[in-house]
């Protein structure tokens, strides 16, 4: 690990700790003394940088409301964190090849042509990118962590890295935030492969707007609803719609504080 710099955000005493792990960039965000719980996040320039983001000045402010549901909750907040993905300017597929859950592409799934990656020359490779997480960047950054107290959170293509986490990875947390999962991506086929392999001793939740690409998710996450209700997701599976909410950073930062507190509270 190689620390690149340290910066302040406001709301949140103490600095981020912006580091390489390799070609991967982390933030990561640790509470003054410490903490017994760890929040991992994708596309981890969208969660604390704002001159870093996918839309200039716009961030999760996951951090902030992660400290106010831990506050409501009686515990420490989380160490959070942020997994940069890989798409640069020379590497514009990076995001994608990171994220895409792998085994199920893998098995000759069906891509949309909008979604589809137009860059053949190179394998996806989220196993590896889990891998580096868990068993790189995870112990070096936070030592031995506890899983019931671990989540692994993301939006769009990192609601389904999400996901995919929780059936490669199902020992190493407890707890699913997949917030705008892009199941249209591909199709009903993808997604039944994908909800059979969750396991069931997790807790899931998956969320979605109404507005913009949100609008779109309506059919097919009625749809994995349904089939989680069906596989015996009860009590551990939350499922909800957000009014007048996009497909942004600032709209997830509006409910963050909802799959925070099905994580911490729940």
């Amino acid at each position: 690990m190689h620390e690149i710099k340290r910066y302040q955000i406001r709301g949140v005493p103490g600095e981020v700790v912006r580091t390489r792990f390799g070609d991967r960039t982390v933030d990561y965000w640790t509470p003054r003394g410490g903490s017994e719980h760890l929040l991992i996040a994708h596309d981890g320039q969208n969660i604390f940088d704002g001159t870093t983001s996918t839309h200039r000045g716009q961030t999760w402010k996951l951090a902030q409301s992660a400290i106010q549901v831990a506050h409501e909750a009686g515990v420490k907040p989380p160490t959070i964190i942020a997994v940069w993905h890989s798409s640069t300017k020379e590497n514009p597929w990076g995001r994608a090849k990171d994220l895409a859950p792998e085994k199920f592409f893998s098995a000759d799934a069906y891509v949309d042509p909008r979604w589809a990656i137009k860059d053949s020359t190179v394998a996806l490779h989220s196993d590896s990118y889990l891998h580096q997480i868990f068993e790189e960047i995870v112990p070096t950054i936070y030592g031995e962590h506890s899983p019931e107290k671990t989540a692994v959170i993301g939006s769009s293509m990192g609601g389904l890295a999400t996901l995919y986490a929780t059936i490669q990875h199902p020992d190493k947390f407890t707890t699913a935030l997949a917030l705008s999962p892009h199941w249209v991506i591909s199709d009903e086929n993808f997604a039944r492969s994908m909800v059979e392999a969750l396991p069931l001793s997790h807790k899931v939740w998956m969320s979605r707007g109404d507005k913009g690409l949100d609008k779109e998710y309506v059919s097919l996450q009625n749809y994995v609803d349904r089939l989680m209700r069906s596989r015996g997701f009860t009590h551990n599976y939350e499922s909800k719609v957000y009014r007048r909410s996009g497909h942004n950073e600032r709209s997830w930062a509006k409910y963050l504080q909802d799959p925070l507190r099905f994580w911490l509270k729940g």
